[in-house]
């Protein structure tokens, strides 16, 4: 590791979306100076998209935080050295639990795009202090499909699109938000093979819309009644695998029954599709040898989300296409991202938890009362609630109302202004990281990234400010951590059978587990690698987890497994599944999908009743807030330099909306909606339909440039969203269907 010119090419990861491409860089100083895709990465395998090539404006920037800082009584903040600051954090911490307790401690974040290794860290310090409700991006997506997931079979399913003859996309643009391996490679792939078939269902014309055989260009928000009406063609015209069903499924007479009373035509209709097109697109699906399936916000942000992924799931299920090549897959896990468990209730709104995870938008409704249970103090590591959660005022009146907030990050967001300490992390190129985002079938991999930089002076990694602050707390007895220090010495045989010993003995030890394995088998790693301890011991539940496939990815052990992903510096494959291993991945007794659900065919009796829009007349379009773009990523980029295209953000809108409106592409306009109102320059669209428009996710964040000047471009969409507006069933936020009002602003 070297911060002058290197001609060196370091394997590292881009860190911009869930896939983490292998990437290999040179520097200069302390910057990217050339980036491409990493051949010997086993997943990516030297591709990547043009984000990566940008990535030097995350490394450097100008808004990066470099000394831990406490907020005076008059809002401003001063520098304080590292021992003040965790001396102070943990003490006031074990005040607010002495006082209130310790569930009344909330966690929010836990790592962006592929920062996820130090989170990991984060449990040993909360459990020590009994905090146990926490939070992050994906309880603003995901946690009605993991709902959903965990009554069918248990686990997550991903379609194997490399090899798909049908690949359906709901409410997901690849061609931009990639998500899968190779992205766009594939979607080509698909495109150019006239064997192969795309479906796309989608109400926005996207790029992998235009590339499509079928799209379905429902009218916003009505997602719903076409999935039905494609899981009711299938029914209805006998195109059901009922071999499959009869041998792998349990309830699906009664889910056949509940389509087989679905009028095609009437939801055809509801949902703007041509009927015929649609029956298509179901028979092309039936007649395929493989069928992939990928839902996205699209449908996981709007009006019947949950439903959604039921409904989007019966499209494989009832063809029979799971655990065959191109088809539906479960897969292994590093570690899962949702914590394991029934869904449980927020202590003040009586809100789902679902996958440990409390649903983002009830949070401020969680702290903005004077409940005796609501939460009084608040840890945000690399996340901005205070941008990304709806209703961006409520959120920061609920951190304004709390007697605590830390913040972790390596920029000064809009969150850590709010705080009463942050402290400054390394860059995710100074440290050890990984990404737990491993959700390939049938060879699974993972990547642990040296770092490239030694980090940035006054910053620390994750997890040593984490085993800092449990340190502060005095919670764990140093003499109990002694044994295990020699025994790592010795070896990883030795360390395994003492440190089984002594998790089983001492409880101290069993509740703070990242901890333990980084201030015991840390130190024996090589140099900057001591944050990569946590991943021992998940080498070692995948071995006892997947024997099999971990001996068929090479590896004869966990700790063989472990060796490889220290040393494997482009990554390793840590499972290699057969095809019919996925059967045996379905966490029930009788290892068969359970696909009666009985509050979601409720559900879907409902929707002949359900309207498919919530506009008024006062709020006529439907606005989805944050669209992502081919010059948009996540938040962790704040320089907008880094924008090639529309750099203020712009508004989307219909040709027929901007007739009707008065708008000019290029012109400005002022978007309204029930939380608040923007102005923003309009891009007159022909991707949008009209009643529908659409502003850019990663705008509204503030940005210093290098003559000291504040400049906020675009529109923070999160100003125009609501906290109420949210799916029933997993609290999930309709980001996607946010009803709006657009006017035209006079120019002078």
């Amino acid at each position: 590791m070297t911060e002058q010119k290197s001609a060196v090419w370091q394997p590292t990861a881009c860190i911009l979306c869930e896939c983490n491409c292998g990437i290999v860089v040179q520097t200069e100083g302390r910057h990217l100076a050339r980036i491409r895709g990493d051949k010997d990465h086993p997943g990516s395998q030297g591709y990547t998209c043009n984000k990566a090539l940008r990535l030097d404006h995350y490394q450097n920037n100008r808004a990066r935080l470099t000394s831990p800082l406490r907020r005076r009584a008059d809002g401003s903040f001063e520098e304080i050295d590292w021992d003040t600051a965790i001396a102070e954090i943990a003490a006031k911490f074990a005040d607010v639990r002495d006082r209130h307790g310790g569930d009344k401690i909330f966690y929010y974040g836990g790592g962006g795009q592929g920062n996820h290794l130090g989170g990991a860290y984060s449990g040993a310090f909360l459990k020590a202090l009994g905090a146990r409700y926490r939070s992050n991006a994906l309880a603003q997506e995901k946690t009605g499909e993991g709902w959903v997931d965990a009554q069918l079979y248990g686990g997550h399913t991903r379609g194997e699109f490399e090899h798909a003859e049908v690949a359906v996309f709901v409410g997901k643009n690849p061609w931009m938000s990639q998500s899968f391996p190779r992205a766009r490679v594939v979607l080509n792939e698909i495109a150019k093979d006239p064997i192969r078939s795309m479906i796309v269902l989608d109400p926005v014309l996207t790029d992998t819309a235009k590339m499509a055989d079928y799209h379905l260009r429902v009218k916003p928000g009505t997602d719903a009644w076409c999935l039905a009406a494609l899981a009711a063609v299938l029914v209805q015209e006998n195109l059901c695998d009922e071999a499959f069903l009869a041998d792998h499924v349990n309830g699906a007479d009664v889910v056949k029954a509940a389509l087989a009373e679905i009028s095609v035509a009437d939801y055809a209709a509801r949902s703007g599709v041509d009927e015929e097109l649609l029956r298509a697109a179901a028979r092309r699906i039936a007649a395929a040898g493989s069928v992939a399936v990928f839902e996205d916000l699209g449908v996981q942000q709007g009006p019947n989300s949950t439903l959604c992924s039921y409904l989007n799931k019966m499209l494989w299920i009832l063809t029979g296409n799971f655990a065959k090549r191109g088809g539906q897959h479960l897969h292994s896990w590093m570690a899962p991202l949702f914590a394991p468990g029934g869904v449980g209730r927020t202590p003040v709104t009586g809100a789902p938890i679902i996958g440990g995870l409390t649903p983002s938008n009830v949070v401020p409704q969680e702290i903005l009362t004077d409940h005796p249970d609501r939460f009084r103090a608040m840890i945000v590591e690399s996340s901005n609630p205070a941008h990304s959660i709806a209703d961006s005022t409520a959120m920061r009146a609920a951190l304004e109302a709390l007697e605590l907030v830390v913040v972790i990050d390596v920029a000064m967001t809009e969150t850590a202004r709010l705080a009463h300490y942050v402290l400054p992390a390394a860059s995710q190129f100074e440290k050890v990281e990984a990404t737990f985002f491993n959700l390939e079938f049938p060879h699974n991999n993972f990547q642990l990234r040296h770092p490239i930089f030694e980090p940035a002076a006054g910053t620390l990694p994750e997890p040593e400010i984490w085993a800092r602050l449990v340190r502060a707390l005095n919670y764990v007895d140093d003499g109990d951590l002694e044994p295990l220090r020699r025994a790592a010495r010795q070896g990883r045989d030795s360390y395994a059978q003492a440190f089984l010993t002594a998790v089983a003995t001492v409880p101290a030890l069993a509740k703070t587990l990242p901890y333990v394995l980084y201030e015991t088998l840390g130190p024996t790693l090589p140099e900057g690698l001591a944050g990569a301890a946590a991943l021992w011991g998940l080498a070692q539940k995948v071995a006892l987890t997947y024997p099999e496939a971990l001996a068929r990815a090479g590896h004869a052990d966990g700790n063989a497994l472990f060796d490889a992903i220290l040393t494997q510096r482009s990554g390793v494959t840590f499972t290699a599944h057969e095809y019919a291993d996925d059967f045996g991945l379905i966490s029930h007794a009788d290892h068969k999908i359970a696909v009666e659900i009985p509050e979601l065919l409720a559900e879907l009796r409902k929707l002949p009743a359900t309207p498919p829009q919530f506009t008024t007349a006062e709020f006529p379009l439907v606005l989805a807030a944050g669209e992502r773009r081919a010059d948009t990523a996540n938040d962790i980029i704040r320089d907008p330099s880094w924008r090639r295209r529309d750099r203020d953000g712009a508004l989307r809108i219909s040709v027929a909306d901007a007739q009707q409106l008065g708008l000019v592409d290029g012109g400005r306009a002022r978007v309204t909606t029930a939380a608040g109102s923007a102005e923003a320059t309009v891009e007159v669209s022909e991707t949008m339909q009209p009643g529908h428009a659409a502003l850019p996710n990663g705008f509204g964040l503030d940005y210093t440039d290098a003559d000291g000047r504040v400049h906020v471009p675009g529109v923070a969409p999160n100003s125009l969203t609501s906290s109420d507006w949210r799916d029933a069933f997993a609290g999930t936020p309709w980001h996607k269907h946010v009803p709006a009002r657009v006017e035209a602003i006079a120019t002078r």
